[in-house]
């Protein structure tokens, strides 16, 4: 979240007014950072923040601290072209903006609630899932990808590397070549921040060859890397014009156009994870095998991440003997 969001403010922390000054600036900071969030919510955060800014310098009202009447008109309003999903995204970043000032956002007010409600039974709570693709596309679309260029073989590892190792693309781009270590049975692949892991904890995933060169994640990884010529630094990185490798970290949008440009334009960077978990539960593993490599924290994520796209295939209706 950017500070210069409203009130410059650290919340208060009642420290002990006899502490030295840089202990007292340590723990404001701590306190900051503890209620900041991961870097890719606040860039989120602080878009939607500013798109409410924004919003309350047109029609009058007062970003902070936000009334419940100013809360209810800005949702009436994004309720005309907002989902009910990223209507309480962009709430969450106006709470966000209070809470590190250390204010309450009245959202516990029963006529913002009531909007709320009002809302929600006319838009609906249905959120709209990244699609899932079959595994004989994604084989058809690996098969004919060229990868004589620089461009074309970064490309086939990031789509093979990004669907065997369910990534998310914050988490493709933020690798390193230093946190690969091959072995004789493929490669593990070290990551110390995702969306589930904020603190910095080693997570490992495990990837291993196929049968098929053009198929096979180590492969293509191998050649991508020896390209790079270099031991460390980021793995995937812009090429520029005339194929030139740069030291350029791709950023996730990068993963998001490249998916949709060999994929198709129906799906996105997350359809990568998707595709591995509904595949995988297809093929019949079960959910503890698959968060061993997705890193869901539940199975009840599987189960909402998981794309059946035949209903016919799994369905309980063909077991009853009639």
């Amino acid at each position: 979240m950017s500070k210069n969001t409203a009130s410059q403010n650290v919340p208060a922390t009642s420290p002990n007014a006899q502490l030295p000054k840089a202990l007292a600036g340590k723990i404001a900071d701590y306190v900051r950072k503890g209620l900041e969030g991961a870097a890719n919510t606040q860039r989120a955060y602080k878009s939607d923040v500013h798109y409410f800014k924004e919003w309350c310098n047109e029609n009058g009202q007062t970003e902070f601290p936000a009334t419940a009447a100013t809360l209810s008109a800005y949702v009436s309003h994004l309720a005309d072209t907002h989902k009910w999903a990223s209507i309480n995204r962009k709430l969450a970043a106006i709470r966000k903006l209070h809470e590190l000032n250390n204010v309450d956002l009245p959202t516990h007010d029963r006529a913002f609630q009531a909007v709320m409600e009002g809302i929600k039974r006319t838009k609906g709570i249905r959120q709209k899932q990244a699609p899932a693709f079959q595994m004989n596309e994604l084989k058809k679309v690996l098969r004919t990808m060229e990868t004589e260029t620089h461009a074309g073989m970064r490309d086939k590892s990031l789509i093979l590397l990004g669907f065997a190792g369910a990534y998310r693309r914050s988490e493709l781009v933020d690798l390193n070549i230093e946190n690969v270590e091959f072995n004789e049975e493929g490669a593990i692949i070290t990551s110390s921040k995702s969306k589930t892991n904020q603190y910095g904890e080693a997570e490992e995933k495990a990837f291993f060859y196929s049968p098929e060169a053009s198929l096979c994640p180590i492969r293509n990884l191998k050649n991508w890397i020896m390209r790079l010529e270099r031991s460390a630094g980021p793995l995937f990185v812009r090429v520029r014009k005339g194929d030139r490798l740069t030291t350029d970290r791709l950023n996730d949008m990068t993963v998001y156009t490249t998916v949709k440009k060999y994929l198709g334009e129906k799906y996105s960077a997350h359809s990568l994870r998707a595709s591995f978990i509904t595949i995988a539960k297809i093929n019949g593993a079960d959910d503890s095998e698959i968060m061993r490599q997705s890193k869901h924290k539940t199975s009840l994520m599987i189960q909402r991440y998981t794309r059946i796209e035949d209903i016919k295939k799994h369905n309980a209706a063909t077991k009853l003997g009639l």
